[in-house]
């Protein structure tokens, strides 16, 4: 996808993978909960580069699915940090596909995921400055 497409202010790829039959439900459309594991995965990794260590999902936030994702179809998860607190970290994600039907490009979701940073103990610690 152009980066001109992407409302996100950077537009930074953080997963591609193609839906596959066993993420399916009973209507032949890929499950809400694999495209949201997804972008979680996206997310979280995003996150865990800024906080230079382990985050944990405490939140989703503002999730809003817009179209469907077939088998066959190529998502992308593209994610960019909206804001940095003490602790946490704002990922905002957006997932598209591009359909194995016609190489179309679709923004299919979009959601706010929030992520802790998390010490060897599970417990919350800072999250550094920027690099």
């Amino acid at each position: 996808m152009p980066a001109a497409k992407c409302g996100l202010k950077r537009c930074d790829i953080w997963i591609r993978t193609i839906a596959m039959p066993s993420d399916t439900n009973p209507h032949g459309h890929i499950f809400g909960g694999w495209l949201m594991s997804q972008m979680d995965l996206a997310g979280g990794t995003c996150a865990h580069f800024r906080a230079q260590g382990p985050v944990a999902t405490v939140g989703v936030d503002s999730m809003a699915f817009h179209q469907p994702v077939f088998v066959g179809d190529q998502l992308t998860c593209y994610a960019d940090i909206i804001r940095v607190g003490r602790t946490s970290i704002a990922v905002r994600v957006e997932a598209w596909v591009k359909r194995m039907a016609d190489g179309n490009e679709v923004k299919v979701t979009e959601g706010t995921y929030t992520f802790v940073a998390v010490d060897g103990d599970q417990r919350p610690r800072v999250v550094p400055p920027a690099p």
